[in-house]
């Protein structure tokens, strides 16, 4: 008699419906992905290619002993996707793992269309199927599955808001003002990987002004009633709110940073990171804004340097929507009211590219082991991803919010470990070990 075919639907062709749709076609399981673009667009996506990259172009830190780092690396060990395709599209970001936009989802999406065991289908999928499902939507979930999945979970979403950071020509930006150098001059090469637009006091007190007296683009009715802005990604006018020095503090902070034509320290910097292999195309870093179009020309070319900037991507901010996941999720990314359905993604409450990756891959994992009647997962909490996993599930529902990867949410050191530096080591020497113990235990490799 055949073997019956396992079949698995996976909806979102982003970061962790790729990586949820991988794993379990590695496990011998036949996946249909959905992806309803290009058909259906949302606000922040421009291509049909899956796992597209619409807010930064940075996975954050690669450094070991950073908690972003030490994430990358739990995926690397537990063969993902999205890491491979990210290090193979990888460009100079000094210690960070930024990507050429372009060639990460190509590299994605090849590979995934490649797979002799998925199937994607570009149709919105409208509701839940009663089949064995991973619910990868993301923020920007279409109104009709967003529906349907208040209705199945019968509460209310959570909402938060955030925005993209705008993109210039590097061909428009004067060298002659602006500068290549990363912080503590970690990049790859002497020039750097960053160009820095430096501001004396003087400059930095006429942009902050400026910001702040900017025109905004109005809010909708249902967000005016509720702003809740993530904190992770706040507008850079919402930030300069906050004090007079809010920014210098904060994204244009000059620290590790020398002005070669003055030979001493910025008051305030701008950063410009690559946003594409190719080097032609820049973003300005900590820059997500809700300024209107015609005034984010004439505020950001305020910036030293950026007089003359052609900007190819001016900044917008969008709704996005999360699960309140601790009332509704376990540890497995399985919904408590259903076995085989799965959700992934930043609509659990994790933040970041490689958080959300992580979740795929965890979903993904286990909706295959669920079919194929083995034990799931449960990382060890003291790793960084079963840290994540444990907080989205553990956390205060009244008071929930989303959560990127951070040595904050980690069990402390017995015995503690007092220099910060040697902490983080110890923090992911522990997680890497455990997660080999647990991958030797519990069988890692595909079958």
């Amino acid at each position: 008699m055949a073997e019956t075919i396992k079949r698995l639907n996976v909806i979102g062709g982003g970061l962790a419906g790729s990586e949820a749709a991988w794993q379990a076609a590695e496990r011998g399981i036949h996946v249909r992905l959905w992806e309803m673009r290009p058909k259906q667009q949302t606000p922040a996506h421009v291509t049909d290619k899956l796992a597209e990259l619409v807010c930064s172009n940075s996975l954050g830190s690669d450094l070991p002993d950073r908690a972003s780092g030490l994430l990358k690396n739990e995926l690397r060990r537990m063969n993902s996707l999205i890491m491979a395709c990210a290090d193979e599209a990888r460009i100079p970001a000094g210690g960070a793992l930024a990507v050429g936009r372009e060639k990460f989802s190509e590299l994605v999406t090849e590979r995934i269309e490649g797979h002799p065991n998925i199937e994607v289908c570009r149709e919105e999928a409208t509701s839940i199927p009663d089949e064995p499902t991973i619910i990868a939507s993301g923020p920007l979930t279409s109104s009709r599955l967003a529906d349907e999945i208040a209705a199945l979970i019968g509460e209310d979403y959570l909402y938060f808001y955030d925005a993209l950071a705008p993109i210039v020509r590097a061909d428009t930006i004067n060298m002659d003002i602006c500068f290549r150098a990363s912080r503590y001059g970690r990049g790859e090469e002497d020039e750097g990987d960053y160009i820095n637009c430096p501001m004396t006091e003087e400059e930095y007190r006429r942009f902050v002004d400026a910001l702040l007296s900017a025109e905004r683009i109005e809010l909708r009715q249902f967000e005016r009633e509720d702003p809740n802005f993530f904190e992770g990604c706040l507008p850079i006018e919402v930030l300069a709110a906050r004090g007079p020095d809010a920014l210098a503090f904060g994204p244009l902070r000059p620290v590790g940073l020398i002005d070669p034509r003055t030979g001493r320290r910025p008051y305030a910097v701008v950063q410009l990171r690559q946003d594409n292999v190719a080097g032609t195309l820049y973003n300005l870093v900590g820059f997500q804004t809700n300024l209107r179009w015609p005034e984010q020309r004439r505020v950001l070319r305020m910036i030293p340097g950026l007089e003359e900037a052609e900007f190819v991507r001016l900044g917008q901010m969008h709704r996005n929507t999360f699960l309140n996941s601790p009332t509704l999720l376990r540890r497995t990314m399985q919904y408590r009211g259903r076995d085989d359905l799965f959700f992934a993604g930043q609509i659990t409450g994790v933040e970041g590219y490689v958080g959300n990756a992580g979740t795929g891959l965890l979903a993904g994992v286990n909706a295959a082991r669920l079919l194929k009647g083995q034990p799931l997962w449960e990382l060890p909490e003291t790793t960084m991803l079963g840290a994540l996993a444990h907080y989205v599930v553990h956390a205060d529902p009244e008071h929930f919010q989303p959560m990127k990867a951070n040595f904050g949410l980690l069990p402390p050191l017995d015995p503690p470990v007092r220099n910060k530096r040697e902490r983080y080591a110890a923090y992911a020497a522990r997680a890497l070990d455990a997660l080999e113990r647990f991958l030797s235990e519990h069988e890692a490799q595909p079958a």
